[in-house]
C-alpha cells in the first residue's frame, strides 16, 4: 500500500497536521488526567471495574495498533459480537453511556496521537478482528487506511458508529473522500462540528 502522506498532497499539510496534533493533545493531558482522577472515584459505584479499555483495532497500512479509551461496558473475556452485529447496548454501563454521548470515552487516545498511532482527525479505527472481514467484504475499506486513524472524522461526525456491512461501506467511502480532499478547510469544519457533536451529546 502506498504511503499517501508521503506521496500525495501537500507534504507542509501533513507537517503541520501533526505539530497540531501533538501541541493539541499536550494541552489535553490536563483534562485527561482530572476525568480519569473524577472517574476512579465514580468507577466503583457507576462503572465498576478498571479505569481504561484497551482494544487491538486497525491503524495505517492495516495494521495493528493498541487503542485506549475510557471503559464504558461492562468486562468481557472476549467480542463474541459479529462484524455485522450491533453493538450489545446491554453491556454498556449508566456512567459509560453518558461517557459516550459526551465522547469523552475518546478522551485517553490522546496518547494514541503521541504515539503516532493515531491523528485527531481522520478515519476511525475498527476493531481490528472485525476490520479484517471488512477488508474482504467492503469496497474501498483498505484504501481508507492510507493515513493515520483518528479520534474523530468526517465519517464518524455523519454517520456516528456503524454496525452492518451497508452503512460500513458508506462509512469508506466517506473517508476516502476526505483522504483525497483533505486541506485545512475540511480539517476545521470536522472540529466544529465534533464541538458541536460533544456539546449536544449526541455521542452514541
Amino acid at each position: 500500500m502506498k504511503n499517501f502522506e508521503e506521496t500525495y498532497g501537500n507534504k507542509l499539510f501533513w507537517i503541520n497536521k501533526r505539530i497540531f496534533d501533538i501541541i493539541l493533545c499536550l494541552l489535553l493531558l490536563s483534562l485527561f488526567s482530572i476525568i480519569a482522577i473524577i472517574l476512579l472515584v465514580l468507577n466503583p459505584f457507576l462503572n465498576p471495574g478498571r479505569l481504561l479499555f484497551i482494544q487491538k483495532r486497525m491503524g495505517k497500512n492495516c495494521e495493528f495498533f493498541f487503542a485506549i479509551k475510557f471503559r464504558t461496558m461492562l468486562h468481557t473475556k472476549e467480542i463474541t459480537r459479529k462484524y455485522d452485529e450491533p453493538i450489545e447496548q446491554h453491556r454498556i454501563t449508566p456512567l459509560g453511556r453518558i461517557l459516550r454521548k459526551m465522547r469523552i470515552d475518546e478522551l485517553p487516545q490522546i496518547l494514541n496521537v503521541l504515539k503516532g498511532d493515531m491523528s485527531l482527525i481522520g478515519p476511525r479505527p475498527d476493531y481490528y478482528i472485525h476490520a479484517l472481514d471488512y477488508l474482504k467484504n467492503v469496497k474501498g475499506y483498505r484504501e481508507r487506511h492510507t493515513i493515520r486513524p483518528g479520534i474523530t472524522g468526517l465519517s464518524q461526525i455523519k454517520l456516528g458508529y456503524v454496525d452492518t456491512l451497508e452503512a460500513t461501506s458508506k462509512k469508506a467511502s466517506i473517508d476516502n473522500y476526505y483522504i483525497q480532499n483533505v486541506g485545512y478547510i475540511i480539517e476545521a469544519k470536522i472540529i466544529l462540528n465534533t464541538i458541536f457533536i460533544i456539546i449536544r451529546g449526541m455521542g452514541k
